[in-house]
């Protein structure tokens, strides 16, 4: 997950040149993402792990930096799944 998240980053907002941005680094403080940046890296998030961002969820603690953006997904998609009894 993410490696695609990467990926999805490099491709997007650092012309294919991925800088060896770290998984604890701001996306805000690196200059990585702006605003709008944030509501595309939503919408690629939501279309490929089907998952609903809600607006209380735009957080800089859920989206902000590679393994918190990961937690979150993982935890969205966890809760997504039903219960298998």
């Amino acid at each position: 997950m993410k490696s695609e998240i990467r990926h999805f980053i490099v491709e997007n907002y650092l012309f294919g040149r991925d800088n060896g941005f770290g998984e604890e680094e701001s996306f805000l403080d690196r200059g990585i993402l702006d605003s709008t940046g944030v509501m595309e890296l939503i919408a690629f998030i939501e279309g490929r792990f089907g998952v609903k961002v809600e607006d209380h969820e735009l957080l800089p603690e859920n989206l902000d930096t590679l393994s918190s953006l990961a937690r979150f997904i993982e935890q969205k998609v966890f809760l997504a799944k039903p219960y298998a009894a």
